[in-house]
Protein backbone atom coordinates (compact mmCIF):
# COMPACT_ATOMS: atom_id res chain seq x y z
CA UNK A 1 0.00 0.00 0.00
CA UNK A 2 0.91 3.41 -0.84
CA UNK A 3 -0.06 7.16 0.47
CA UNK A 4 -0.06 9.66 -1.66
CA UNK A 5 0.01 13.55 -0.55
CA UNK A 6 0.25 16.36 -3.33
CA UNK A 7 1.43 20.00 -3.22
CA UNK A 8 1.98 22.95 -5.28
CA UNK A 9 -0.99 23.89 -6.35
CA UNK A 10 -1.63 27.71 -6.22
CA UNK A 11 -3.09 30.51 -7.95
CA UNK A 12 -0.65 31.82 -11.14
CA UNK A 13 -1.38 34.09 -14.32
CA UNK A 14 -1.79 32.58 -17.95
CA UNK A 15 2.09 32.03 -19.21
CA UNK A 16 3.45 30.75 -15.85
CA UNK A 17 5.02 27.91 -14.73
CA UNK A 18 4.09 25.34 -11.56
CA UNK A 19 5.47 22.38 -10.31
CA UNK A 20 3.08 20.01 -8.62
CA UNK A 21 4.77 17.23 -6.04
CA UNK A 22 3.96 14.14 -4.72
CA UNK A 23 5.47 12.60 -1.85
CA UNK A 24 4.76 8.87 -1.72
CA UNK A 25 4.95 6.76 1.94
CA UNK A 26 4.69 3.52 2.25
CA UNK A 27 6.95 0.11 0.50
CA UNK A 28 8.27 -0.20 -2.81
CA UNK A 29 7.35 3.12 -4.36
CA UNK A 30 9.85 2.10 -7.38
CA UNK A 31 7.24 -0.93 -8.15
CA UNK A 32 4.20 1.17 -8.79
CA UNK A 33 3.73 3.73 -11.66
CA UNK A 34 2.21 7.28 -11.27
CA UNK A 35 0.20 9.23 -12.87
CA UNK A 36 -1.38 12.90 -12.71
CA UNK A 37 -5.24 13.47 -13.15
CA UNK A 38 -7.08 16.83 -12.82
CA UNK A 39 -10.71 17.53 -12.59
CA UNK A 40 -12.15 20.96 -13.27
CA UNK A 41 -15.39 22.35 -11.77
CA UNK A 42 -18.71 20.14 -13.25
CA UNK A 43 -16.10 17.97 -15.18
CA UNK A 44 -15.00 14.20 -15.02
CA UNK A 45 -11.61 13.39 -13.53
CA UNK A 46 -9.59 13.31 -16.76
CA UNK A 47 -5.24 11.60 -17.30
CA UNK A 48 -2.94 14.17 -17.26
CA UNK A 49 0.44 12.32 -17.43
CA UNK A 50 1.73 8.98 -16.40
CA UNK A 51 5.01 7.37 -15.81
CA UNK A 52 6.25 4.22 -15.37
CA UNK A 53 7.65 2.76 -12.54
CA UNK A 54 11.23 3.16 -13.66
CA UNK A 55 10.75 6.71 -14.87
CA UNK A 56 12.07 5.64 -18.33
CA UNK A 57 8.34 5.95 -19.84
CA UNK A 58 6.10 8.74 -19.73
CA UNK A 59 2.80 9.27 -21.27
CA UNK A 60 0.73 12.72 -21.89
CA UNK A 61 -2.53 13.96 -22.90
CA UNK A 62 -2.37 15.71 -25.83
CA UNK A 63 -4.11 18.52 -24.56
CA UNK A 64 -0.77 18.94 -22.17
CA UNK A 65 1.60 17.35 -24.39
CA UNK A 66 4.20 20.06 -24.95
CA UNK A 67 3.80 21.97 -21.85
CA UNK A 68 4.08 19.58 -19.06
CA UNK A 69 6.32 17.21 -17.96
CA UNK A 70 6.16 14.33 -15.67
CA UNK A 71 9.12 12.97 -13.30
CA UNK A 72 10.07 11.31 -10.85
CA UNK A 73 12.92 10.64 -8.27
CA UNK A 74 12.15 7.07 -6.56
CA UNK A 75 15.22 7.93 -3.94
CA UNK A 76 12.76 10.43 -2.84
CA UNK A 77 9.66 8.57 -3.42
CA UNK A 78 8.23 11.48 -4.83
CA UNK A 79 6.72 12.22 -8.62
CA UNK A 80 6.53 15.63 -10.47
CA UNK A 81 4.26 17.47 -12.80
CA UNK A 82 6.25 21.10 -14.36
CA UNK A 83 3.74 22.66 -15.90
CA UNK A 84 4.64 25.14 -18.22
CA UNK A 85 2.53 27.79 -20.29
CA UNK A 86 -0.40 27.27 -18.18
CA UNK A 87 -3.66 28.42 -19.45
CA UNK A 88 -7.20 29.37 -17.69
CA UNK A 89 -8.25 25.42 -18.83
CA UNK A 90 -5.52 24.10 -17.21
CA UNK A 91 -7.33 25.33 -13.97
CA UNK A 92 -8.22 22.02 -11.73
CA UNK A 93 -7.68 20.19 -8.51
CA UNK A 94 -5.46 17.90 -9.97
CA UNK A 95 -4.32 14.51 -8.34
CA UNK A 96 -1.46 12.20 -8.26
CA UNK A 97 -2.28 8.21 -8.38
CA UNK A 98 -0.40 5.35 -8.13
CA UNK A 99 -0.94 1.23 -9.67
CA UNK A 100 1.13 -1.97 -9.99
CA UNK A 101 2.96 -1.97 -13.61
CA UNK A 102 2.12 0.50 -15.88
CA UNK A 103 0.58 3.64 -16.07
CA UNK A 104 -2.89 3.67 -17.83
CA UNK A 105 -5.38 6.56 -18.59
CA UNK A 106 -8.21 5.14 -16.91
CA UNK A 107 -8.37 6.93 -13.37
CA UNK A 108 -11.20 4.07 -12.06
CA UNK A 109 -7.66 1.24 -12.79
CA UNK A 110 -5.35 3.45 -9.54
CA UNK A 111 -6.17 1.69 -6.29
CA UNK A 112 -4.20 4.70 -4.72
CA UNK A 113 -4.88 8.67 -4.62
CA UNK A 114 -3.93 12.00 -3.00
CA UNK A 115 -6.18 14.57 -1.77
CA UNK A 116 -5.69 17.07 -4.65
CA UNK A 117 -3.84 20.24 -4.83
CA UNK A 118 -5.87 23.51 -6.52
CA UNK A 119 -4.04 24.64 -9.56
CA UNK A 120 -5.95 28.03 -10.82
CA UNK A 121 -4.89 30.16 -13.49
CA UNK A 122 -6.32 33.74 -14.17
CA UNK A 123 -6.72 35.05 -17.12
Amino acid sequence: QVQLVESGGRLVQTGDSLRLSCAASGRSFSSYAMGWFRQAPGKEREFAAGISSSGGSSYYADSVKGRFTISRDNAKNTVYLQMNSLKPEDTAVYYCAARPIAPVTLPTRYPYWGQGTQVTVSS
